[in-house]
């Protein structure tokens, strides 16, 4: 692996405007959204049902990096909200399963579509050569994402 050396300019200052950028386009983009009574936090746990599916709010809270009474009540708003509901647990009675509503799918395809918009008429902004590494970038950029 060519891990980047912090002690050398280049490379600190790439992670340094790499970190910065990302962090600031995604501050951005959350502001792009359908449904303003949501919190991030709840969007989150929405988007983590629809990418991971079903899970119980213990699942959620480790998924999310929240403390499981957070979870409790970030589910209970969200089921409030019809956004999300509660089922039995498959092989555990005391536990129940989280899933997303029809009407949680339809709000995250609307934001989705939103924010997708919003973000290439930025890249609109871009000349041929600068949207050809950002797309070219787009894959590097989901496996860190991921890592």
């Amino acid at each position: 692996m060519n891990m980047p050396d912090l002690s050398r300019g280049e490379d600190a200052e790439a992670v340094n405007a790499l970190r910065s950028a990302t962090m600031r386009l995604a501050r951005r983009i959350k502001h792009q959204r359908v449904d303003e009574s949501l919190s991030p936090a709840e969007m989150s746990v929405l988007g983590t049902l629809a990418r991971c599916g079903s899970a119980t709010p213990g699942e959620l809270a480790r998924k999310e990096h929240v403390q499981p009474p957070s979870m409790t009540r970030i589910v209970a708003m969200l089921e409030a909200k019809g956004l999300v509901r509660l089922e039995p647990h498959p092989d555990d009675r005391r536990q129940k399963v989280v899933n997303r509503t029809e009407q949680a799918e339809a709000m995250l395809a609307a934001s989705r579509a939103k924010r997708n918009a919003w973000l290439a008429e930025l890249a609109g902004q871009l000349d041929e050569d600068e949207w050809a590494r950002l797309r070219a970038a787009a894959p590097v950029l989901e496996k860190l994402a991921h890592l």
